[in-house]
């Protein structure tokens, strides 16, 4: 039975991206998360009133591949140095968090930040949220599988592993 899992890692449409190509992923779908806005759309978080974060619902076959594996593509895929960084402007709707969705997902999630905090690799504090999921809203259609749509290989949002460390 496939299991969700939901990220925030600066610009979804290359963190989605990244996540669809791991084995053992089903489905992606981007959307926002952590807001107080009923049903926002696009232009209404980027304007930065909603207070949610673009966010990657990943559902993936456990059997296939683990919840760590997840986390490992979510670190290496962004900078969780900062809360809000990204090129060129510097928005809410970005911010690095874990969405876990069960006490498991949540353990893991914070064993595998300090692990990174223990590696002494990054030069500036880890500020990574790790919190409950919150209701998920699916991003206009326009957004899913944007990368692939375009043709365009990745978003301006810096990425790790390099980002952020020494």
């Amino acid at each position: 039975m496939p299991k969700k899992a939901t990220f925030a890692a600066g610009c979804f449409w290359g963190v989605e991206a990244a996540f669809r190509r791991l084995d053992g992923v089903e489905s992606t779908r981007v959307g926002y998360s952590g807001g107080t806005a009923e049903n926002p759309s696009y232009e209404d978080v980027c304007a930065g009133s909603t207070g949610h974060a673009e966010v990657v619902e990943v559902e993936y076959d456990p059997l296939l591949v683990s919840y760590e594996q997840l986390l490992d593509v979510f670190w290496n895929n962004h900078d969780g140095n900062t809360v809000e960084r990204t090129e060129p402007a510097e928005t809410w709707q970005y911010r690095s968090v874990v969405y876990f969705h069960d006490d498991g997902q949540s353990q893991a999630a914070r064993v595998s930040l300090q692990k990174l905090k223990a590696s002494g690799n990054y030069k500036n504090k880890i500020e990574t949220e790790i919190l409950p999921a919150e209701k998920f809203w699916e991003a206009e259609q326009r957004h899913q599988q944007y990368l692939e749509k375009t043709g365009r290989t990745s978003c301006s949002v810096p990425k790790g592993p390099g980002a952020g460390r020494v």
